[in-house]
């Protein structure tokens, strides 16, 4: 297959919408990260994704729509109070949210679950295709699984390149990281994977809001996803990656004095960096995450298939506090580690 790549102009959005309306598959950009998308009411079309991604059938798949009125025929309750609330503060936005499913959605979408996830992505590309396909579309980050997750349409190029039609150019993704996304269908929304809207603003907006324990640790024997990233290694470089957590003095050194061992045993070890802590490390080689949460959450998928490209086979990463934005970040680092986490 050839695979082209294309700005989102008349051009490359006709070609997308033609694409989509006849079953294929296609990259393009959204605020979070890149998206590979299919006709989310197409089962077959939806198979494609998985094909496309090497990804396993129980993930499922968030649904992205254009405009509000998409979203009832996807779902088969009338949404509550708190989610009309959410929509109206977050949307279109990084927020994905979850009810039960109509008939409409097939099963490959929701890997079997009686649930869908919705999102109204606020990016104009995304916007643009998926109302000029006039379906909603199925999509999750263009990656192949288990991959760090595309920020620019060039990381997308690097693992789907001949695997799909086409990839939309739309720049860098503004977030950096996967949407939040919130299970509606209890009293209390629930988090089950932290993003750019964080639980905090949720519960300011909905009155209160809870953060699903598996958020912080992997799930267990036969435990299924609920949501997407929910899986136990996910966004991993190739290189194996320890998170250090404590005080940052001691994290310094314990992650100077891994360095050096590795350099001795004969590996190419690199340190994921907060930019106040650089000087700590000396002549080391250091990529730099950013001088708070945010700043990590925009730089952290990039860094990450950079370590790739250089050759990293070992990497010690910096921490920061769960809070926040903060979440979302060192929710992707434990999985991007498989949660091998050291604490000094």
């Amino acid at each position: 297959m050839v695979t082209q790549f294309l700005k989102p102009d008349e051009q490359g959005l006709a070609l997308a919408a033609e694409l989509l309306k006849g079953g294929s598959v296609v990259g393009f950009p959204t605020e979070t990260v890149y998206g590979l998308g299919a006709n989310a009411l197409d089962g077959e079309a939806v198979k494609r994704i998985y094909e496309a991604k090497g990804r396993p059938g129980d993930n499922p798949l968030i649904v992205h729509i254009s405009d509000l009125s998409e979203l009832r025929p996807l779902i088969s309750v009338e949404p509550d109070e708190k989610a009309l609330r959410m929509m109206k503060a977050f949307w279109p936005g990084p927020l994905t949210m979850i009810f039960p499913k109509s008939d409409l959605i097939p099963n490959e979408v929701s890997a079997g679950l009686d649930t869908v996830g919705i999102r109204f992505p606020s990016h104009p590309v995304a916007q643009e295709m998926i109302r000029r396909a006039g379906v909603p579309i199925a999509a999750p980050s263009a990656n192949r699984s288990g991959r760090p997750s595309p920020t620019t349409a060039r990381h997308v190029l690097e693992d789907m390149d001949g695997r799909v039609p086409l990839i939309l150019d739309g720049g860098a993704c503004a977030v950096g990281v996967e949407s939040t996304v919130v299970d509606m269908t209890g009293e209390t929304p629930r988090v089950l994977r932290p993003g750019g809207v964080t639980a905090e603003q949720i519960a300011a907006v909905a009155g209160s809001s809870l953060v699903d324990d598996a958020v912080l640790r992997p799930l267990g024997e036969g435990e299924q996803p609920r949501s997407p990233g929910m899986k136990y290694k996910h966004y991993a470089p190739t290189g194996e990656l320890t998170i250090v957590t404590g005080d940052p003095e001691q994290v310094g050194k314990y992650i100077a004095n891994c360095y050096d061992e590795a350099v001795s045993a004969g590996r190419k070890p690199l340190i994921l960096a907060l930019d106040g802590n650089a000087a700590i490390y000396g002549d080391r080689n250091v990529r730099l995450l950013g001088k708070d949460a945010a700043e990590m959450a925009h730089s952290l998928f990039a860094l990450l298939r950079d370590a790739d490209t250089l050759g990293a086979d070992v990497l010690f990463s910096e921490a920061v506090e769960a809070t926040g934005v903060g979440l979302a970040v060192m929710n992707r680092l434990g999985r991007a580690a498989a949660f091998r986490i050291v604490e000094v």
